[in-house]
């Protein structure tokens, strides 16, 4: 019988839980899942929060998944802890809140979303001068996330659709675990930042996980293929079909019915 898929719960099992909170962080664990993925970013003092959206409200490509208003990274630390996610008493926690939350025997995957600013050129392989300012640009950040992530029992994996978030981490801890972030889209930039940081994982969209260079890359990595977003049993199906090693899923157990 093959081993079961690595279940990776996208913010917490965001389709079950307030996404990106510590009542997310510890259901997600209640519910069986070997790794929780959260998002980070800073806020306007510094500080590394877990959220997705750039803005706390709903405006521009942003939700509207709190209560308050503003740009993550220009708000203040309190402003941001103390907004309500989706209607529920769940606040916007830091990293170190989720770190404290997380089971020792659960992994952690922490998605590098945004180091407080717009200028982060995502989805993209970068070249010359341009990788080493995109990697300056993040370091502070990462510098930040990196002593948090130290407080963890277990080993994190760092992802980001960035290549400067990996490149700032692979300069500072050659040693960590990393996962290429690919774009639904563009499959030769995630291939060239794969290749390039000899990553532990590839993160492939599930619009993706037939491309016919998958299993050539897989191969010459010797990585891990997580397929996201997985939102219900057809997707699963599918993922696993393709052969991915893990689901990265807002529902707990969907690998469960994809058999038959």
């Amino acid at each position: 019988m093959a081993d079961p898929p690595t279940t990776i719960a996208h913010r917490g099992f965001a389709g079950h839980f307030p996404e990106n909170t510590v009542a997310a962080v510890r259901g997600a664990a209640d519910c069986g899942a070997d790794v929780v993925e959260v998002d980070v970013m800073p806020t306007g003092d510094g500080d590394v929060v877990v959220f997705h959206d750039n803005h706390l409200g709903d405006t521009d490509e942003s939700r509207g998944v709190t209560d308050c208003e503003g740009l993550v990274w220009d708000r203040p630390t309190d402003v941001v802890t103390g907004a309500r996610v989706l209607g529920t008493d769940q606040r916007v926690p830091t990293l170190a809140d989720v770190v404290a939350a997380r089971p020792s025997d659960v992994g952690l995957n922490v998605e590098l979303k945004n180091p407080g600013t717009t200028a982060i050129r995502p989805f993209e392989a970068l070249s010359g001068q341009d990788r080493v300012a995109a990697r300056e640009r993040w370091t502070p950040f990462v510098e930040r996330v990196l002593s948090m992530a130290d407080e963890c029992e277990t080993e994190v994996l760092f992802s980001s659709f960035c290549e400067g978030a990996l490149a700032a981490v692979r300069a500072r801890r050659p040693n960590a675990r990393l996962a290429a972030l690919f774009g639904r889209r563009d499959w030769k930039a995630g291939a060239t930042v794969a290749r390039r940081y000899d990553v532990d994982a590839l993160h492939v969209p599930l619009a993706q996980v037939d491309h016919p260079e998958l299993v050539d890359l897989t191969a010459a990595l010797g990585t891990a293929v997580n397929v996201w977003t997985v939102r219900d049993w057809q997707d699963a199906r599918r993922a696993l079909a393709a052969g991915a090693d893990g689901i990265i899923d807002d529902y707990p157990d969907l690998h469960r019915y994809t058999t038959g």
